[in-house]
């Protein structure tokens, strides 16, 4: 099993019932996969810059298991969603997801007295 912290970027335009079916549908396809940890929706903020001609999305951030390679299905989904401005799926480092609780990794290194 891998770790990974997916980020996505709903269209500004779309109202909060549209967004949350389209993060319940999200959620469904990474379950079919994966192992859904921790989602958190932060909710509708401003771009730094202009992307695609919008200013403002909804972020989510989800951390998830799955096996090596079983997220491609969900990846493809959200580049051809239209909803979808901006998704970026990254493999969490090993220690990195111990720390955070997802994979039982090896003990962190204690301090030497």
């Amino acid at each position: 099993m891998r770790a990974y912290e997916l980020m996505v970027i709903h269209d500004g335009d779309l109202d909060d019932v549209q967004v949350q079916e389209e993060l319940k549908d999200l959620r469904s396809r990474i379950e079919e996969v994966g192992t859904v940890a921790d989602f958190d929706f932060w909710g509708r903020r401003r771009f730094a810059y202009e992307i695609d001609h919008k200013t403002e999305g909804y972020y989510s951030v989800i951390e998830l298991t799955a096996e090596g390679g079983a997220m491609d299905p969900v990846e493809r989904v959200l580049r051809i969603a239209d909803n979808v401005v901006r998704h970026k799926l990254i493999r969490l480092p090993e220690n990195e997801a111990a720390r955070r609780g997802l994979l039982a990794g090896p003990a962190s290194p204690s301090s030497a007295d």
